[in-house]
C-alpha cells in the first residue's frame, strides 16, 4: 500500500499555504496518514487557535469516514439519516467542508482538513492540495492512482 510521507505532506502544506493566501486567508493545515495519524500540520501566521483542532480534525474525519467531510453536513442537518453523528468519537467528527481524503487504488491513503474560512474556502484550500497530489501522482509513484476530490475519485489512467 502506499504512504504518504513527510516529504510529500510537506510539498502539499505549501500549495495549501499559497492558495490561503492567495484567498487572503490565514488557515491552519493537517495532513494525516491512512490510520489517521498526523503527519504534518501548518498554522499562518494570524490562523485562529481553535482551527487548529479543527483542521486536525477535518482531515481525522476525511479519512475515518472515508468521505469530504462536506458530505456529511446535510446527512447531519435535523430529521438527515445522520443527525447528531457529530457528537460521536468525542466530539471528533467535523462536518464542515474542508477535509478530503487523498485516494490510492480506490483505498483511502490520507487526508487533508483546511480551517481558516468558510466551508467553502477551507473546500478550495483543500482542493488545492488535492489537485497538486494528483499532478505528483504523474510525475513519482506510478503505484498512486487517484485523488478524491468532492464525491468523486478521478484517476490518472
Amino acid at each position: 500500500m502506499v504512504k504518504l510521507n513527510l516529504e510529500t505532506a510537506k510539498q502539499l502544506l505549501a500549495v495549501a499555504e499559497q492558495k490561503a493566501r492567495q484567498m487572503g486567508l490565514s488557515s491552519d493545515i493537517a495532513i494525516v496518514d491512512e490510520g489517521a495519524n498526523l503527519i504534518a500540520f501548518h498554522r499562518m501566521d494570524n490562523a485562529k487557535i481553535a482551527g487548529i483542532d479543527i483542521s486536525m480534525n477535518k482531515a481525522w474525519t476525511s479519512v475515518a469516514m472515508q468521505m469530504p467531510t462536506a458530505n456529511l453536513a446535510q446527512s447531519a442537518l435535523p430529521g438527515g439519516p445522520s443527525f447528531g453523528i457529530n457528537t460521536t468519537n468525542q466530539g471528533r467528527l467535523v462536518i464542515l467542508g474542508g477535509g478530503i481524503p487523498f485516494v490510492s487504488k480506490d483505498k483511502v491513503i490520507g487526508g487533508i482538513g483546511v480551517s481558516g474560512g468558510t466551508s467553502a474556502q477551507d473546500i478550495e484550500v483543500a482542493n488545492a492540495a488535492v489537485q497538486a497530489f494528483k499532478n505528483l501522482l504523474g510525475m513519482g509513484d506510478a503505484a498512486i492512482t487517484s485523488a478524491r476530490i468532492g464525491g468523486s475519485i478521478y484517476s490518472n489512467r
